[in-house]
């Protein structure tokens, strides 16, 4: 009988990353996965001779801040893997201001005071603080004998992610400015994050808007299903095993310790069983405790489970055009367009009606994407949304609601780009109940538990169970969502098996 040193349940970033340095540093590695492709949220999938992002807009960092930076020097993504550098941050509009937002602090820092003189301070405040803050996390060991002994001069080491650990985004921002518009404006792209200012945890906030200042936004030349790609090739050419179409239905344990999983064909009844020393979920944790543990064991982890708050879910509608769309004359890639009826942070809401919730428009033709068939354009309408809106409606009524959704976005964006309607080739909607079906996330939620300060930081998930060797690694533990916070969470589990 084979006995690997670690089986992982799930070939998301997380999954991935952490099967990839193990597997590097001559670890057994079986890794498991449902879908038929790796990846999780960062795949792409076809249309009409185009292919398209399912998830990924803008990655932040690689700057020798960034501390996935380590990761890719390691795995030696760089070499394998091509970027494109994103031309802004992004660009924002509402019915008061057009204003685009440079990558790099120095420029948008200029770019901010032009508009708002008067908050000239403030704007300097609000990046001396959050480039600070970032200097301060990255000071801070993650795992190991390090930070078990740093931890009773944790407040003295770190004031200042002590400090922050309980204050929101818009606490944070009440502080810097009281002007309403700059408020708005510094927090537009909120949704990478969570749905809400108000309620959001400003260590995650800042950490991640330093990123992208200090290193700017990249793509993956050719989607993200080339990162996710990598990474299991890395896997097999390091002498892992990458099983795909395969589903996980049970964690084994023995003495409170977990021994090995039992899992099936997506396309079959038989089950098999392969037994390890470690056992990696990247899978939603609610998923884990209530449907791969045994009763007897998950008790804890599922009184705790059960009193946090599960992330926001995401709206997305491909599209696929008939040309580049920066030949309609627009010029950048990621616009955020504002609900009409926000003024303050306090009115940031994205339950509102379709026809004025904010949204996302992400032009792929701006930068070399290699998504697109030559020719052509391929472009995304984001937005939150939330699975509740969704779940109930009958097969007709949930397909009449996708079209009907669609074009009210699509009307609304032929607005911003007079003309992009009538390039549109195919479309297609993409809404919570997908990413219910593709990733079997507890609805449909991307960015695993919310980003509020209760659950943020240190306070979030630890990647070790309470179970013995049976470890997380994905966007519901620490650090969070997105595909940073999947990838240092795979990292991390990893390093904490290695250092046992």
């Amino acid at each position: 009988m084979t006995k690997y040193d670690a089986i992982i349940i799930g070939a998301g970033l997380g999954g991935l990353v952490a099967g990839a340095k193990l597997a590097k540093e001559g670890k057994k590695i079986l890794l498991i996965e449902q879908h038929n492709i790796p990846g999780g949220c960062a795949t792409n999938f076809k249309r009409v001779g185009s292919s398209m992002d399912v998830g990924l807009h803008a990655l932040d960092g690689m700057d020798d801040g960034d501390l996935k930076k380590e990761i890719f020097d390691e795995l030696k993504v760089f070499g394998n893997v091509e970027f494109a550098k994103l031309p802004e941050f992004y660009r924002f509009v509402n019915e008061r201001f057009d204003i685009v937002i440079p990558d790099n602090y120095k420029e948008a820092e200029k770019i901010l005071i032009s508009n708002f003189p008067k908050e000239k301070s403030g704007i300097k405040k609000f990046f001396s603080t959050i480039l600070n803050y970032r200097k301060e996390l990255k000071r801070m060991p993650t795992t190991g004998i390090k930070l078990y002994l740093q931890l009773p001069l944790f407040p003295l080491l770190y004031p200042g992610i002590v400090l922050t650990m309980k204050k929101t985004v818009e606490q944070f921002l009440d502080e810097i400015t009281k002007n309403d518009d700059l408020k708005l404006i510094l927090a537009a792209n909120i949704g990478y994050y969570h749905d809400n200012p108000t309620t959001m945890a400003y260590s995650y906030f800042a950490i991640a808007q330093a990123s992208y200042y200090s290193g700017g936004g990249h793509y993956v030349k050719g989607g993200s299903q080339k990162l996710s790609d990598y990474f299991a090739k890395f896997i097999k050419d390091n002498g892992g095993e990458v099983l795909l179409s395969h589903k996980v239905i049970k964690i084994l344990t023995e003495n409170n310790k977990a021994v090995g999983i039992e899992y099936k064909k997506m396309s079959g009844d038989g089950i098999d069983r392969a037994y390890g020393i470690n056992i990696i979920a990247n899978a939603a944790i609610p998923n884990v405790v209530n449907n791969l543990l045994p009763k007897e064991l998950n008790a804890g982890m599922k009184t705790k489970i059960n009193k946090m708050e599960i992330a926001h879910s995401i709206l997305s509608i491909y599209l696929f055009f008939k040309k580049p769309v920066k030949e309609l004359g627009n010029k950048y890639y990621s616009t955020f367009v504002a609900n009409p009826n926000v003024y303050t942070l306090k009115d940031v809401n994205f339950h509102v009606d379709h026809k004025d919730r904010g949204f996302t428009f992400v032009d792929y033709s701006q930068i070399d994407s290699q998504l697109a068939a030559p020719g052509k354009g391929v472009g995304v309408i984001t937005t939150l949304d939330y699975l509740d809106q969704w779940k109930e409606l009958s097969e007709t009524g949930y397909k009449n609601k996708k079209n009907e959704v669609a074009q009210i976005y699509i009307k609304r964006l032929n607005k911003l780009i007079p003309g992009i309607k009538d390039q549109i080739e195919y479309y297609e909607v993409g809404t919570p109940k997908t990413i219910e079906r593709y990733t079997m996330n507890p609805q449909g939620a991307v960015y695993g538990f919310a980003q509020i300060p209760s659950q943020a930081g240190i306070k979030r998930m630890s990647q070790k169970s309470s179970i013995e060797n049976l470890y997380f690694a994905s966007a519901w533990t620490m650090p969070g969502g997105g595909f940073t916070g999947a990838m240092l969470s795979g990292w991390f589990c990893a390093n904490k098996i290695l250092k046992q």
